[in-house]
């Protein structure tokens, strides 16, 4: 099992977890993070609730985050990456420098 810390601007705002290799997916918001009225959710898709968020796909906001085309090839044969492997992917490249608000850190087992 794969395990990621979500920060949305760079604050830690939730963790995501990959329990089956390319299917089934888990996001909870930390609950320090929902407290603060303040922070944003990660995505208008996923508002702040207790319970976690659980999908056999990566979740949208995330995937929007990746390289597509010739990009994610390049990208995936730099790495030794398998194309498929779209949560291998999202811990190479969004750990800094992302487009949006939100990056992903991996956390090391």
């Amino acid at each position: 099992m794969r395990k990621a810390i979500v920060y949305c601007h760079d604050t830690e705002a939730g963790f995501l977890e990959e329990s089956t290799p390319g299917r089934g997916y888990t996001f909870t918001y930390d609950k320090q993070y929902m407290m603060d009225r303040t922070h944003d959710p990660v995505s208008l898709t996923m508002p702040f609730r207790e319970e976690p968020y659980q999908s056999d796909y990566l979740f949208p906001v995330f995937t929007n985050m990746l390289p597509e085309g010739a990009n994610r090839k390049i990208v995936c044969r730099s790495w030794r990456l398998d194309e498929k492997d779209f949560f291998g992917l999202l811990l190479k490249i969004a750990t800094h420098d992302t487009i949006g608000a939100i990056t992903v850190k991996e956390v090391e087992s």
